[in-house]
């Protein structure tokens, strides 16, 4: 935990002391083994980045007074369009894309993905906040990608692609892309992802019909997790 997050909804005392005594406590206690006295890194839930210096600390909980006057990092250059993956894969995902600091990442249903993943525990929002929170937590970041849900491939593609990529290039992984996603990795864009086996052709051909572009990610097959993290760090 590189940044303790702090909510609106938490124990404020007044508009700059906030008291904590739940897991962000034991924390500070067990983990940084701070003391009453010490600073450490803040930062608000969709707010600034700042400094909390500990003003009381005990068994029970942590008081300290907090001062927010910093930026939170920049959003990553890509929005992500990926294939919802597998439940034992989704938490990592999740966490991942909180770490690169991912604006919006589109969750939808394709092919080659079985429908009973949709039935997973794992995307409650309170399972999909607390591993983009971890995320969060470990990048200092303070600002939440926003997780969207598409059950239908076409209607998505169809009624809602171009207005997500929003005039930016749309790419879609496959491996044999004429171009390196590295090449062109520059300027802001909307990336999709398949799931494992990829995009069937029916898929692949009616996003291009509405202006995505293949482009490959190396020469190699990866796993879904593994292409996500190698697309979104050619874009750092």
């Amino acid at each position: 935990m590189n940044v303790i997050l702090l909510k609106s909804y938490d124990q404020w005392l007044d508009a700059k002391r906030v008291r904590l005594s739940d897991r962000r406590a034991e924390h500070i206690r067990k983990v940084l083994r701070s003391q009453q006295g010490d600073t450490l890194r803040v930062g608000l839930l969709d707010g600034q980045l700042g400094t909390g210096r500990i003003e009381a600390i005990d068994g029970q909980a942590v008081l300290m007074s907090v001062q927010l006057a910093d930026p939170p990092p920049p959003r990553h250059r890509f929005d992500l369009v990926l294939a919802l993956p597998r439940p034992k894969m989704l938490r990592r995902i999740l966490r991942t894309v909180a770490e690169f600091g991912v604006g919006h990442l589109h969750l939808v249903q394709t092919a080659r993905v079985d429908k009973s993943y949709w039935q997973s525990p794992l995307l409650a929002d309170v399972q999909v906040d607390d591993a983009l929170q971890m995320g969060m937590e470990r990048s200092r970041d303070t600002i939440k990608p926003q997780v969207h849900r598409h059950r239908l491939f076409r209607p998505f593609v169809e009624d809602r692609l171009m207005g997500i990529c929003a005039g930016r290039s749309c790419w879609i992984a496959h491996p044999d892309g004429p171009v390196g996603l590295n090449e062109v990795s520059s300027h802001p864009a909307v990336v999709m992802i398949g799931p494992e086996g990829g995009f069937v052709p029916f898929e692949l051909k009616l996003a291009e019909q509405m202006g995505a572009r293949r482009v490959q990610l190396g020469s190699r097959i990866l796993s879904v997790d593994t292409a996500l993290t190698t697309a979104l760090a050619q874009a750092l």
